[in-house]
């Protein structure tokens, strides 16, 4: 397995500017080459560290969840970073190695790794001696009556069975990092697999939020009334209730890391607690 980071660095001058990168009222694609370093950002409380902000609560598109593609240098990383108190986070290690401390017990995460880590839970994280790069999702927790926070738990993408998808022969697979029984999570990390040519055979169109980092392969996705054309290290952004469906390219498999806020009753007061 292999997953895909950003690129970094800066296009020659001789490059052509126009792109695969769009924004529309229903989805946006982050192409992997808008990932360069003058749209990099830095952090408060975060040392020898970089990251691209994929997704963030925006009025009026997707609105429940921020998304990052993060670079650490050797050593570097946050002792407190998670700035809001509610908010849970998700990581998965793309390259590298992180050690994650929650509450005073360590845990060594390397590619393919996963962490939860619930809201108020006392976290930091520094990468190994070759760095690390990872995907950083947070989102702030929607308590529901009768039921805690999730406990963290740690994974890793290569310890973990898929679950083959009824009716395709494991051409299309999803490997779940958390328990969809379990209705504390308010969220869904998991990863989609898709052999080539093999595909999701309908509009999917619900309320759940999406972002989707490519992590291998490519593919051709349908995002509202448009076919896009996507590949490893590219980022999309789908509202509530866009259409999608998707084709899957070659010659490898086609993966990519998911997230959807799932399992609450929408508030019928916008803005309301």
């Amino acid at each position: 397995m292999s997953y895909a980071n950003p690129p970094g660095g800066l296009p020659p001058q001789n490059a052509l500017m126009t792109g695969r990168a769009v924004f529309t009222e229903a989805y946006a694609v982050l192409p992997k080459g808008t990932m360069r370093d003058i749209t990099a950002s830095f952090f408060p409380g975060w040392e020898n560290a970089r990251g691209w902000i994929l997704a963030r609560p925006l009025s009026g598109f997707a609105e429940t969840f921020a998304q990052y593609a993060m670079e650490l240098e050797p050593g570097g990383g946050s002792d407190a970073p998670e700035p809001e108190g509610n908010a849970e986070n998700a990581i998965f290690v793309t390259e590298g190695s992180v050690e994650i401390l929650l509450d005073r017990t360590s845990t060594t995460l390397t590619a393919g790794g996963f962490a939860y880590l619930p809201p108020r839970a006392p976290w930091s994280v520094r990468a190994g001696r070759d760095g690390a790069r990872l995907q950083m999702i947070r989102k702030l927790y929607e308590p529901a009556d009768g039921l805690d926070a999730p406990s963290p738990f740690f994974a890793n993408d290569r310890e973990i069975q898929p679950i083959e998808m009824p009716g395709t022969d494991g051409g299309w697979a999803t490997t779940r990092f958390m328990d969809p029984a379990d209705l504390s999570h308010d969220m869904h990390v998991t990863i989609v697999t898709l052999r080539p040519g093999y595909v999701i055979p309908f509009e999917e169109t619900h309320v759940m939020e999406h972002g989707l980092y490519v992590l291998q392969g490519k593919g051709v996705y349908k995002l509202n009334r448009d076919w896009v054309e996507v590949e490893a290290g590219d980022f999309m952004w789908l509202r509530a209730f866009c259409p999608q469906a998707c084709y899957a390219g070659g010659p490898e498999p086609f993966r990519y890391l998911l997230y959807k806020d799932v399992n609450r009753h929408p508030r019928l007061r916008i803005g309301s607690t």
